[in-house]
């Protein structure tokens, strides 16, 4: 814990500084806002199992160019400072931010400090204004596993009304996705290796839920989302889904795999990928909350507990979303 002497006003904030070492709480300097930027003072952080990953693999360094920096690409909060040309957000507006700039890639708590911190600097076009009926909390969740799901079911998948879904993997994004999928009046159908899984997915409201991938080839679904990614998932996927049907690859449980281009030519299937989210699926997330038909499971931590909630992400400790509160 690094705490230093500074002659403005300052805020506490969670420093990655490398692979293996541990998140630091420093005290900085508060951020200005600049010609284009908002500062916002953050009610919420999700915490992400990205995070996890890029503490313990020294392969995602490339994504820190810039050296030590504070985490946290999912927060919401409310704008405090409004920089030089921005028209579209002002001081007192609540919101949530898109992390990823999808034209320049440039990423909050990757590329400049993120929003495990008090206080954080974002471009303001990438701010979406939340629904008075959403929580913090929900905001927060929304800006990561919320897009990410949003942008694989409709943006890429093009699921809508009537749609037969299939959604593998009824993990943090799969709750979400099913939730949305429900929402938007598509006909779901789910399939998870954890029996809890399972049983959460019925809860939640799919029409079947099935024991394996291929079991799903009876529902005859027009889109199937993997979450889960593991190669033989995907496999599996273009084997259910009907013939000219789409499947959308999300999660990233293996990194190359084979796949049968046989059936993809006989089915006429396509298979896409989709990545992170854009500002408009962030507004579409808010909008299915704002149904109040959401209940994704958000488990709120304070913010100085951030570095025990990565531990427990890294020891699989969590079931649902982690969302750090700052009182």
């Amino acid at each position: 814990m690094r705490f230093e002497q500074f002659g403005g006003d300052s805020m506490k904030g969670w420093l990655f500084s490398g692979t293996n070492k541990p998140l630091e709480l420093i005290e900085k300097e508060d951020p200005k806002a600049i010609p284009g930027h908002v500062v916002i003072d953050v009610k919420a952080a999700g915490l992400c199992h990205s995070d996890v990953a890029a503490l313990q693999d020294p392969g995602w360094m490339p994504l820190f160019p810039n050296g030590p920096v504070i985490m946290g690409h999912e927060f919401a909060g409310v704008v405090i400072e409004v920089g030089e040309g921005v028209e579209d957000i002002k001081v007192g507006d609540r919101v949530g931010a898109n992390p990823m700039d999808r034209e320049t890639k440039i990423t909050a708590g990757y590329t400049y400090d993120g929003g495990y911190a008090e206080k954080v600097r974002v471009p303001a076009h990438q701010c979406v204004i939340i629904p008075e009926s959403v929580s913090f909390v929900e905001g927060a969740a929304s800006t990561d596993a919320g897009i990410t799901a949003y942008r694989a079911l409709f943006s890429i998948g093009q699921a809508k009304e009537g749609t037969k879904l299939g959604i593998i993997g009824i993990g943090g994004l799969g709750q979400f996705a099913l939730q949305m999928a429900l929402i938007k009046g598509c006909e779901v159908y789910a399939t998870d290796v954890s029996p809890g899984a399972r049983k959460l997915a019925e809860d939640l409201g799919a029409k079947k839920v099935y024991d394996t991938v291929l079991d799903m080839k009876e529902a005859e679904c027009d889109v199937i989302v993997d979450f889960a990614g593991f190669g033989q998932t995907t496999s599996d996927a273009l084997e259910a889904v009907r013939p000219q049907g789409t499947v959308v690859i999300v999660g990233m449980g293996k990194l190359e795999s084979n796949i049968n281009t046989y059936l993809m030519i006989t089915k006429e299937i396509k298979l896409l990928g989709s990545n992170g989210g854009s500002v408009e699926d962030l507004k579409g997330v808010y909008d299915c909350f704002a149904t109040g038909k959401m209940s994704p499971n958000l488990i709120t931590i304070p913010f100085e507990e951030i570095d025990k909630g990565i531990e427990k992400l890294k020891n699989h400790e969590v079931k649902g979303r982690l969302v750090a509160v700052f009182e």
